[in-house]
């Protein structure tokens, strides 16, 4: 059985130290391959990169749209099947560096939705960089860099020593409010320890899970909707972003959820950018753990047992412009249809 090789999305918004980050990475960790998007016909960000032991592609196009997801797949075919032959070294790890301007989606949804690839390769998390001195700016101007905020596991947050200790805590403020459950680590020249980033997305540990949902970091309105399920809130902005969490008390019908989800998916694809959730499904004596970025629906899994004595069914969700009322009615109403058949 092949073991899956782990990826890492790198991916931050312009000049905000991605490739520093990289370039540490690529000291410490094992034997990695590197893809890089690169913006414009003649790339020049791969030149920067001091240590490629493993072997590097380059995707260019400026941003990981169709054109560019459509050669996302082969590229990495063509990455694996030479480590196979031996034809490449043997790497253990990939990690992919968007462009500033990208938009991590389709790259995740290549991962997952290529079967071949989803095979051989499992997304080990989205690691998001953002500049201390100009992040706030870039923040409230630009939506791609508020998305890359919304989908990262982790945030690394570079090139404090060039921002005032206002700024830095103004902007750690908008960060949470983005992304409440993001850690948000400080990261000097590039400088961050692997076992920090790595490994963001190990569901399967139930010790973890609950840390992996973190829906008690959602800022909490503590109003009741739907016959006393908790909607937890977080203020809202002008760009219309915002996080909360629902909490379902009695166990939902499984596939009632897979319906609202992906009618959600389907209609408005755009506007939800983040989706968790660990679930207390009927006939199933296991939490079931779901993950959502934008259209893309990872598949289910399950954890051995639940991580605490908390078993109600809780999705921490962060959308655009996309009211919680309106999810919350969507899995109301599908999971108390499906309980009257």
């Amino acid at each position: 059985m092949t073991t899956p090789i782990p990826v890492t999305l790198l991916t931050g918004f312009l000049g905000s130290g991605k490739t520093t980050v990289l370039n540490h990475l690529l000291k410490r960790l094992p034997l990695t391959a590197v893809v890089m998007n690169e913006f414009g016909e003649v790339g020049l960000d791969h030149q920067l990169l001091e240590e490629t032991r493993g072997p590097l592609a380059l995707l260019f196009g400026g941003c990981v749209c169709c054109q560019i997801q459509g050669a996302l797949a082969p590229t990495l075919k063509n990455l694996w099947m030479g480590r196979d032959k031996g034809d490449l070294p043997r790497y253990e790890r990939l990690i992919i560096e968007t462009t500033g301007i990208a938009d991590p989606a389709p790259i995740i949804a290549t991962l997952i939705q290529d079967r071949w690839l989803a095979a051989r390769h499992q997304l080990d998390g989205i690691v998001t960089t953002v500049d201390a001195a100009f992040g706030l700016c870039q923040l409230e101007a630009h939506k791609e860099a508020r998305k890359q905020v919304a989908v990262a596991d982790r945030l690394l947050l570079t090139k404090t020593d060039l921002a005032d200790v206002t700024t830095i805590d103004r902007l750690k403020a908008r960060l949470i409010e983005l992304n409440p459950a993001a850690p948000i680590l400080t990261v000097l020249d590039g400088q961050v320890d692997p076992a920090a980033i790595l490994g963001a997305e190990r569901r399967a540990i139930p010790a973890e899970a609950r840390q992996w949902l973190a829906a008690e970091r959602y800022p909490s309105a503590g109003r009741p909707v739907l016959g006393g399920r908790t909607v937890a809130v977080a203020a809202g902005h002008t760009d219309n972003i915002r996080a909360f969490s629902l909490s379902f008390d009695q166990p939902l019908d499984g596939q009632a959820v897979s319906a609202a989800l992906e009618m959600l998916t389907a209609f408005r694809p755009t506007h939800l950018l983040r989706m968790k959730a660990i679930l207390n499904l009927v006939g199933e004596s296991r939490p079931v753990v779901l993950h959502g970025v934008q259209h893309v629906l990872y598949p289910p899994s399950h954890l051995e047992h639940w991580p605490d004595e908390d078993h109600r069914s809780r999705f921490v969700f962060i959308v655009n412009d996309l009211d919680e009322a309106f999810i919350a009615k969507l899995l109301s109403d599908f999971t108390q249809a499906a309980g009257q058949h």
